[in-house]
């Protein structure tokens, strides 16, 4: 009788070894194979701060990156990662297993999204990008960038971050507030000036802020970089002899038409940054300005032009004296007109 227990005993160890090598195997592959989904495309999903190990893997079953909720819980136990997730917004890579995934979020390597912020664009210009990308609604931006106290706090003395903005490509991840993004931004543009912009600025007689409100208006009125020297060479020109500047871009920034044809109408308008109306600059940055606007605006060229119209979309013809400027307006235009 005790033999025929034993023998028992024995089948029924077996069964069980059996049955749980068969659920090892199981899990293995679930764990180690794909999830559907995977095989077509990448996939974003987004997991929320504080979500626990039984949350993350319930989103991200029901995004279809993985094949179990329970294979993801039982991996992140055993490599004792189950309370040390990071949230985040993460794009799983096609042919991802539950184990690149359950890596992926261990290491809060979350998805980065690339915002070019061009020469010559506009904090409303940014919003609108930012607010594409789903990382800052564009009316929370455009508040934040004159909101006098956030303002304070990166120490800037213009009316707002208009031109302060360094132009460059970033790399911004969702999740960061308005305040994170335009501060790195800020940032970008004072490593880049250095100590030693400042100080060529002071030495020329401008403060930071009216460099960059000059460098802002060359950046927006040159196509040509190697024009752009000679287009600053006209405005220090003119503020030698208190004469209005006369730039379309400080119009359309003004009446909210950027890049767009003025009218004479908009010429004419009452408007501090109306720089046909107002002598000297206007009170601030209407753009960001790039390094070579920043520079063209420190530096100059040795001319004496008061004038300039365009010959085309890319170029300017320059003048000396009004007399040349007219016949000059009036050749190009009437050689556009044909």
């Amino acid at each position: 009788m005790l033999h025929w227990e034993i023998m028992q005993l024995r089948l029924i160890l077996s069964l069980v070894v059996l049955l749980m090598t068969g659920a090892v195997v199981g899990l293995a592959h679930e764990v180690l194979t794909p999830a559907a989904a995977l095989d077509a495309k990448p996939l974003l999903v987004d997991i929320p701060a504080h979500n626990g190990v039984l949350d993350i893997a319930g989103r991200l079953y029901a995004a279809g990156a993985i094949r179990s909720r329970v294979g993801f819980v039982l991996l992140a136990l055993v490599r004792g990662h189950s309370r040390a997730l990071k949230a985040g917004e993460y794009e799983i890579a096609r042919g991802a297993s539950t184990l690149d995934v359950l890596t992926l979020i261990e290491a809060g390597r979350v998805k980065q999204h690339y915002v070019l912020h061009p020469e010559g664009a506009t904090v409303l210009e940014l919003a609108r990008v930012l607010e594409s990308e789903r990382l800052a609604p564009s009316g929370a931006v455009a508040r934040l960038a004159s909101d006098r106290a956030f303002l304070a706090t990166l120490t800037i003395e213009g009316p707002s971050l208009e031109g302060y903005l360094f132009p460059d490509t970033y790399q911004f991840v969702r999740g960061m507030t308005p305040e994170e993004i335009l501060t790195r931004m800020v940032q970008r543009l004072r490593t880049k000036l250095g100590s030693d912009v400042p100080a060529r600025a002071q030495a020329r007689g401008l403060s930071v802020h009216q460099l960059l409100t000059l460098a802002s208006v060359i950046e927006r009125e040159a196509v040509a970089r190697d024009e752009m020297r000679t287009i600053s060479a006209v405005f220090w020109n003119r503020l030698k002899v208190n004469m209005p500047l006369q730039a379309d871009p400080t119009v359309q920034y003004a009446t909210g038409k950027a890049r767009r044809t003025l009218t004479r109408a908009d010429l004419g308008i009452e408007h501090p940054f109306n720089t046909y109306r107002h002598t000297g600059l206007p009170p601030g940055p209407i753009a960001s300005p790039g390094l070579a606007a920043i520079e063209a605006a420190l530096d100059p060229a040795p001319v004496k032009y008061l004038y300039f119209v365009a010959v085309d979309d890319q170029r300017h013809h320059f003048s000396s004296t009004l007399g040349e400027h007219n016949a000059a307006v009036a050749r190009y235009r009437l050689a556009r007109a044909r």
